[in-house]
């Protein structure tokens, strides 16, 4: 697998420009999600794209899933890694580097998360997101959870899609898909300048119908 040079010097800059740059906790929406269907969704495969520094994964491992956490940075796959080592679920925690945008992983997982799968630079997030659809399994769980707004503000900066757009982005096959859940929800950051601020996530949760009985034609297209 070869990564575009510029989007891999882009972010091996920002993982070692610090040397821990997230906080090490799960993202919220992800725990919030899966400890909802815990009794409807049993831990098995799981891929996180863009994984980073490995907490989601590592929180999924010690709760039972096999995961393949992928990343386009060395030194961010290096850092999943060694805390997957050092939490004691190295064993459940593949770490591979891939450019989604020319590499994306094969094959197919219970879960595919993205979280904040965004970037300053190009980025072709669309497709890459529909490719993370496909590789979802028969009764599986897509959940996408992506920034909606920005701290501050900030007139130069382009608008994030509604979750309402990128699920329609996905352009999923009708009747193959069930929605668990489409939302914008709140969360409080540290603003640069010392304070906290109010921030809106997009929260796209879709689950892949299991049995071909279960499949059926809706009256109209499940995203329009």
């Amino acid at each position: 697998m070869t990564a575009d040079v510029g989007t891999e010097q882009f972010w091996e800059g920002h993982y070692r420009s610090r040397e821990r740059v997230w906080s090490g906790q799960v993202n919220a929406a992800l725990a919030d999600v899966l400890t909802g269907l815990d009794a409807d969704l049993p831990a098995g495969t799981a891929l996180d794209l863009g994984c980073g520094e490995g907490a989601d994964a590592v929180w999924l491992a010690r709760r039972g899933w096999r995961v393949r956490a992928v990343d386009v940075s060395p030194t961010a796959l290096a850092r999943a890694a060694a805390h997957a080592t050092e939490a004691g679920v190295g064993h459940l925690v593949e770490v591979a580097r891939h450019d989604l945008e020319s590499s994306f992983p094969d094959g197919r997982f219970d879960l595919v998360s993205a979280q904040y799968l965004q970037s300053p630079l190009d980025f072709a997030r669309h497709r890459v997101l529909r490719l993370a659809a496909e590789s979802v399994a028969p009764g599986g769980l897509l959940l996408i959870v992506e920034h909606a707004s920005a701290p501050g503000h900030h007139e130069d900066h382009p608008r994030f899609p509604t979750p309402e757009e990128t699920l329609t982005g996905l352009e999923l096959a009708p009747g193959e898909w069930a929605r668990h859940r489409v939302d914008a929800v709140r969360r409080t950051v540290p603003a640069p300048s010392g304070e906290t601020v109010t921030v809106t996530d997009s929260v796209i949760a879709m689950r892949r119908r299991g049995d071909p009985a279960d499949i059926v034609v809706p009256t109209q297209h499940l995203v329009s």
